[in-house]
């Protein structure tokens, strides 16, 4: 679990931006940039744009990971169908494969309930509490202390603006800690799926063109909200109702044009682009490589584990998806560095900045211990990162997950829940229920044995003083055939009775796994301890040294932009290809350019009649008259990073234009450096949407309940 405290983001907040594409903005600072946005065509009020109480920024909400937006006035949610691809998964089995056919429900009594923990926040407000979260915090405390004292100030904001009932809020650190900022959601908890493409559209092109240009996805799908009867947040009740949103987005009826203005609104997570330059060097000579390599040979297990077994390959579907996703976006990271020089730039703007702290003996006074600090403690935490990714691997083991969640559930129960570990409070009971419960459809005993065995193997090559001995011991004397032998922790009933049971029971427990849980909480508690300790230290640094680079980028006339960090953000640009050597990518993709890619298997295998309606030129209203056929994707300049997958994408008057949903192999280095020349974003077009939903599923309903054709 991330936790924001330990968060190494930073945020810069300023007049202007320096790049016209670049930066993921804050909706706060709207009014900064009105000039910029309206000379770069956009054509609602920028006041407007960052005003939370209307459209279209109060229609943008979050899923926990991805982002999405209401399309309707009855809680239709639009996103990317590899946002839903776990409902999808978790809905389907032998002989009902939803993964392949796809989902349709033709009423609201079809519509089916998402996996457990689906949740939809809708974005309430966003505000700064700096004054409060620092409230104690002097330059006496040690790291942990400083740590404790940011925990409870942060833990007694959250509980009263949760005091307002269905609320989920949460503080984020920017400056690297030297400003914090309370994110507001109301939190729906029955969330239910409504469409999803064929998995043929949906993921067509699948781990080939996955972050690839020319790209032809459907990457598409929809959930619906739902409430109590009184408009209350509730779990999933057969009497609740749709939500009815205050905003939601209207659907372009003017085509997109190459050149034209967009937007992108949305979740973004995490960027890296204010770390040091040693961070940096030490994430890419070292982490990187490990970090892709263990996700490789993670994917390779689970491909051969479930290999002719349709059951678990359903299971694990998601899982595998996810892993692939990051193992090729590494890739891309890698060589991206290397392609722009990241490290060298790195190094000229660390230099840069030290030598403007060093020339003045004030500054020096001001911002020169910090920067030492900093330097020594980046030392100190980046081995901890390499070791880290290795004893993760253990984590993969979802029944060794569950029972150290359950021990740890008990252990925090017995303290007030004010003093809890972030994660273990009443307000998370719920959200652990429900993770437990997922793991009855993505779970197999053989498989997770497999994963395991392996885990332990790359557990072993962390240094004996960073291991767990009593957890290796436990397991070395059980044995793990009978680990999966002898647990009764794989039957979901059992595994949900242990959150309701005292510490003093999992003690005395005979299941293995559970034995496991009791072995391991002394040396994973020593280590969350560390942890903390560190990152307490790390904040009085980094945010000295981050007011330091402002007042750089301030003397310099230079902007800097907020670091992505889960808060909602929007950012702008155009639709545009680019040149590469030898290569010319135009900013559409067409229906030719898919059925051209269709072979009729594996991962470019569109549905027949997709594929028979595409030949036909059977385009209904959604060609485009420029382009002569109908648009399938498109390219942007927008900012992006994980977390926008299913961000809405609006057209100058912001209207719906389409779905965000990749960016390129040779740009994704952006979470680190955006390079105007070379990032892009990858949008599903509205019209292939639309098509799809009127001409190849029949999802009319849908169509009318948004407005399409009315």
């Amino acid at each position: 679990m991330r936790h924001p405290l330990l968060l190494a983001t930073t945020a810069l907040f300023l007049s202007a931006p320096a790049i016209a594409e670049e930066g993921m903005w804050l909706p706060g600072q709207t009014p900064a940039l009105g000039d910029t946005l309206k000379q770069a065509g956009l054509e609602i009020s920028p006041a407007d744009l960052g005003d939370l109480t209307t459209a279209p920024l109060n229609a943008i909400v979050s899923l926990g990971g991805c982002s999405a937006s209401f399309v309707s006035p009855e809680g239709l949610v639009a996103t990317n169908h590899h946002c839903v691809y776990g409902s999808i998964q978790y809905n389907s089995k032998p002989g009902q494969d939803y993964l392949t056919d796809g989902f349709l429900a033709k009423t609201n009594a079809d519509e089916v309930q998402a996996a457990p923990g689906s949740r939809i926040y809708v974005i309430e407000d966003l505000r700064d509490v700096t004054a409060a979260m620092t409230k104690g915090v002097t330059s006496k405390l040690d790291g942990l202390d400083r740590y404790n004292r940011l925990e409870a100030n942060r833990k007694s904001l959250i509980a009263a603006c949760e005091k307002q009932a269905n609320r989920r809020c949460d503080v984020r650190p920017y400056f690297g800690g030297q400003t914090y900022f309370l994110q507001q959601q109301l939190e729906i908890k029955d969330v239910r799926l409504v469409y999803a493409p064929a998995g043929g559209i949906g993921n067509f092109g699948g781990e080939t063109d996955n972050w690839q240009w020319p790209r032809h996805t459907g990457d598409f799908g929809f959930y619906r909200a739902y409430v109590a009867p009184d408009g209350s947040s509730a779990p999933y009740s057969a009497s609740n109702v749709p939500y009815k949103p205050k905003s939601w987005l209207k659907i372009a009826d003017k085509p997109l044009e190459d050149g034209d203005f967009v937007m992108v609104a949305g979740f973004p997570g995490v960027t890296q682009r204010h770390w040091t330059a040693a961070e940096v060097r030490h994430n890419f000579e070292q982490v990187y490589a490990i970090d892709q390599q263990l996700r490789a040979d993670y994917s390779t297990a689970i491909e051969k584990a479930v290999g002719g077994n349709k059951d678990a390959e359903i299971k694990y579907a998601s899982i595998l998806k996810g892993s692939d996703n990051y193992k090729k976006k590494l890739l891309g990271e890698i060589a991206g560095a290397d392609a722009i020089d990241l490290l060298g730039r790195k190094d000229k703007a660390d230099a840069d900045f030290r030598a403007w702290v060093a020339a003045d003996p004030a500054r020096t006074a001001q911002y020169g211990q910090a920067l030492a600090d900093l330097d020594a403690l980046v030392s100190e935490s980046n081995q901890a990162r390499v070791d880290s990714l290795r004893l993760a691997t253990l984590n993969r083991a979802q029944l060794l997950t569950a029972a150290q969640t359950l021990y740890r559930w008990a252990m925090e129960r017995e303290k007030p829940d004010a003093q809890r570990e972030p994660g273990f409070q009443d307000r998370d009971r719920l959200s652990i229920r429900e993770r437990l419960t997922q793991v009855e459809r993505r779970f197999d005993a053989g498989v997770d044995k497999v994963l395991f065995q392996q885990a332990l193997g790359e557990y072993a090559k962390v240094s004996a003083d960073k291991r767990n001995a009593p957890l290796e011991a436990k397991i070395a004397s059980t044995g793990v055939d009978r680990l999966y032998a002898d647990t009764q922790l794989g039957d979901t009933a059992q595994r949900l009775a242990w959150m309701d049971k005292p510490a003093s029971e999992f003690d005395a427990s005979t299941d293995p796994f559970i034995q496991l849980a009791v072995a391991a909480y002394p040396g994973l508690k020593t280590a969350e301890d560390k942890a903390k300790e560190r990152a307490g230290r790390m904040q009085a640094a980094r945010s000295q040294v981050m007011a330091g680079q402002l007042a750089f980028a301030k003397a310099e006339g230079r902007t800097l932009y907020p670091d992505a960090n889960g808060s909602l953000r929007f950012t702008y640009g155009k639709v545009t290809g680019k040149q590469r050597d030898g290569l010319i990518w135009t900013p559409f993709t067409t229906a030719e350019g898919l059925v051209a890619k269709q072979t009729g298997r594996g991962e470019f295998d569109a549905p027949d009649a997709a594929i028979s309606k595409l030949k036909a030129r059977d385009f209904g209203t959604y060609a485009d008259a420029k382009l002569g056929t109908l648009p399938v994707n498109y390219l942007s300049t927008v900012d992006i990073t994980n977390g926008n997958s299913g961000s809405a994408t609006l057209n100058a008057r912001g209207e719906f234009v389409g779905l965000a949903f990749d960016g390129t192999l040779d740009g994704v280095v952006s979470d680190w450096s955006y390079d105007a020349a070379i990032n892009r974003t990858i949008h599903v077009d509205s019209r292939f949407m639309l098509w799809t939903m009127e001409k190849i599923d029949g999802a009319q309903r849908l169509l009318t309940e948004m407005g399409v054709g009315n």
